[in-house]
């Protein structure tokens, strides 16, 4: 027994010097062991530097409930022990980025990443991100910018000028993020221009064309008769009063070859629309009346063709009445610079008569003949340009133009640049009102899909995408917009004095244009303003092509203006706010007699001159003292003295009271008035200073109506 209990404690340590605690060293291996640990500077530094590292090692893991270090088993410490005789394996580490791929750092962003105190942050700057950077709550933030003034959500953002003082606060530096040369975010503005018609076509490309003819010359001269002859219509009976008031386009075939005709008013005030058609055109035909000659606007359509250097043939109509005079109307061109071929000239002329249809053949193959000679060549597979020559708002349909195509062929679904405005085409209807697909070179054509109404006078031009056309027509409207809003010029003290020295400034007539086509718009207006007046403008709020709606009353109440419509419809909405805004509504059919009430309305608004008309005096022989003031007892000298009449006294020449006549009487009895060469008693109102020699002298005061 004694011997076995003796072996037994030799076994147990044995077992248990795996779990219990090492031994403790003895004094030589623990002095040994301090001489080792005696630390240098080096040793400190790198220390210091452990010190991060070890904060990245993975933690020991812990048991749940205690928190204490849990021991492997004893065969994983016993392989642990012989391990170190092996290197240690590496675990793989994760692959690189390729350097060949990833751009070379900028040395600011290396600097960035090695300063712990430098935030970088690209704009916008959040507030939360902000608070991250720095290590804080975003409400900590948030507090700190209040300090600053500035009270934002921690969502929003904020100034780099702001975030710069919170991060100072808090020990920090704040940079914004840079980027390389070209590395930015910010796109490259794309220039976007309208496509310029080629100066050179190609030859091989090129191809004949219609051409395009404008008829000009005085109205009621039978221009439009003449064209209703070629397209066998009755376009003259359509217009009110027989006279054009638009512009005309239309196509006709003769012998296989298209022409296209353009007819232009005649009446004064459209000078610019036959200006238009002198430029957009080939070829001219003067048409003049062989019963009247040369009229003021067959001298004027003259002399555009001239200043557009076009071809010219003169028509002669008319030639069936019986007071045609031909001789006379070669005789008026000749002098006027269109001398005839048989006048030994070079101008081409045909005599016509559009009733019994004389001469029309030959008119047509004048102008085939010319256009044989130009050789009108365009190319239809170019980029597609074409000219407005009118303009409107057709209900169902909205804005709509009249064009002819310069180039090109225009084609349904184009998109297109007209002016500052865009589009595109939805529909393209020919001159007899039939939808067509597409428009070759020199074919008049209504074209649908105008965002807004354009311009008569325009040119559209094809674009390669509606989102070009679109940035284009916000890009000039933009500019439009600047240079509406330029500082005008203000008025001076100068200005005001010089006013009120003239006795104020002109009255206004304020008016609401509405037409029925853009080129009446602005033929009407330039009329209008061209009326000559240093007492009274002309003021036009708005003008535009449309019928008259109910804003347009609104606007008219608004502005005490009148609204005038020229061969346009008013809605229902706007006949009962008219009568409600006590708005004037007035409606033509015929130009002229729009402009003609327009200046009896300018001179309405002139009040009219008060001028006195002396009718007769009275010589003060006695003065009689009555109970109530004096009386003058007078003889009328000449003319006659009216009860009814202003009068004055007048002393030594100079006036000293003016005022109504208050008593006349002869003898005992009042009368109305008294003739030359009779006495009579006369009072002045309250005026009681009557002296023997003063004169009396009567008047009535007579209103004259002004002029512009």
């Amino acid at each position: 027994m004694p011997k076995d209990s003796d072996k037994t404690p030799e076994k147990k340590p044995k077992v248990l010097d795996l779990i219990e605690t090492p031994k403790k060293p003895s004094r030589r291996e623990r002095q040994r062991e301090e001489a080792s640990q005696v630390k240098t500077v080096d040793d400190a530094k790198r220390e210091a530097l452990d010190l991060f590292a070890e904060e990245k090692k993975p933690k020991v893991r812990k048991t749940s409930q205690s928190g204490k270090t849990i021991l492997p088993t004893i065969s994983k410490l016993l392989s642990e022990e012989e391990a170190p005789a092996k290197a240690p394996e590496p675990e793989p580490a994760p692959a690189p980025a390729p350097v060949v791929a990833a751009p070379e750092p900028a040395p600011v962003a290396q600097e960035e990443i090695d300063d712990p105190k430098l935030v970088v942050i690209k704009p916008p700057i959040l507030v939360s991100e902000l608070a991250a950077r720095l290590g804080l709550k975003p409400f900590q933030v948030m507090a700190d910018l209040i300090k600053l003034s500035v009270f934002v959500a921690p969502n929003q953002p904020i100034d780099p000028e702001v975030a710069a003082k919170v991060c100072e606060v808090h020990g920090f530096r704040f940079e914004r993020e840079k980027r390389e040369k070209g590395g930015g975010v910010h796109k490259v503005e794309e220039v976007i221009k309208e496509p310029e018609a080629p100066k050179v076509e190609p030859e091989d490309q090129l191809k004949l064309r219609p051409p395009i003819v404008t008829i000009m010359g005085h109205v009621d001269h039978g221009k439009t008769t003449l064209l209703d002859k070629f397209r066998n219509a009755r376009v003259a009976a359509g217009e009110a009063g027989g006279i054009t008031q638009h512009v005309g386009a239309y196509q006709i075939v003769h012998e296989g070859h298209p022409i296209t005709f353009l007819d232009t008013p005649g009446h004064a005030i459209f000078s610019d629309m036959r200006a238009r058609g002198a430029d957009i055109t080939d070829i001219v035909v003067i048409v003049v009346a062989a019963n009247d000659g040369i009229m003021p606007q067959t001298l004027e359509a003259i002399k555009h063709a001239k200043a557009a250097n076009k071809t010219t043939i003169v028509a002669i109509t008319k030639i069936d009445l019986p007071s045609a005079n031909i001789l006379r109307v070669k005789t008026q061109l000749a002098e006027n610079g269109l001398q005839t071929t048989d006048f030994g000239g070079d101008t081409e002329f045909a005599e016509v008569s559009a009733f019994t249809g004389e001469g029309m053949n030959t008119l047509l193959e004048l102008i085939a003949l010319q256009a044989e000679v130009l050789e009108l060549k365009s190319n239809p597979k170019g980029n597609a340009r074409a000219a407005v020559i009118e303009a409107r708002i057709v209900p169902g349909r909205g804005a709509s133009a009249t064009v002819i195509v310069e180039s090109g062929t225009l084609k349904v679904g184009a998109p297109f640049i007209c002016g500052p405005f865009y589009g595109k085409v939805k529909g393209m209807f020919n001159d007899r009102g039939e939808a067509i697909k597409q428009a070759p070179p020199g074919m008049p054509v209504e074209v649908i899909g105008f965002d807004e109404l354009p311009n008569v006078g325009d040119h559209l031009s094809e674009m390669k995408n509606e989102r070009e056309a679109k940035a284009l027509a916000v890009e000039r409207q933009e500019t439009q917009r600047r240079q509406r809003l330029t500082p005008q010029h203000r008025a001076r003290m100068e200005d005001l004095y010089a006013m009120v020295n003239e006795g104020g400034g002109k009255a206004q007539l304020k008016l609401i244009l509405k037409c029925d086509v853009q080129g009446s718009v602005e033929a009407i207006k330039k009329a209008v303003l061209a009326i000559e007046s240093k007492k009274v403008e002309c003021v036009f709020i708005t003008s535009a092509a449309g019928p008259i709606t109910e804003s347009d009353i609104q606007y008219a109440g608004s502005t005490d203006a009148i609204v005038l419509g020229f061969n346009v419809k008013v809605e229902g909405k706007a006949v009962k706010a008219a009568k409600a805004e006590d708005v004037q509504i007035k409606l033509y059919s015929i130009v002229y007699e729009l402009i003609d009430q327009v200046r009896e309305a300018m001179l309405g608004l002139l009040d009219p001159l008060t001028r006195e008309k002396i009718i007769g005096h009275a010589e003060v022989r006695q003065v009689f003292k009555l109970s109530r003031g004096r009386a003058a007892g007078s003889y009328v000298t000449d003319g006659k003295i009216h009860r009814k009449a202003h009068a004055r006294v007048i002393r030594g020449g100079i006036p000293v009271f003016d005022g109504r006549m208050s008593t006349l009487r002869r003898f005992t009895e009042e009368v109305e008035e008294v003739k030359n060469a009779y006495e009579c008693g006369i009072r002045l109102g309250e005026f009681n200073e009557y002296q023997e020699g003063d004169v009396i002298e009567c008047y009535t005061l007579e209103k004259i109506a002004q002029t512009l």
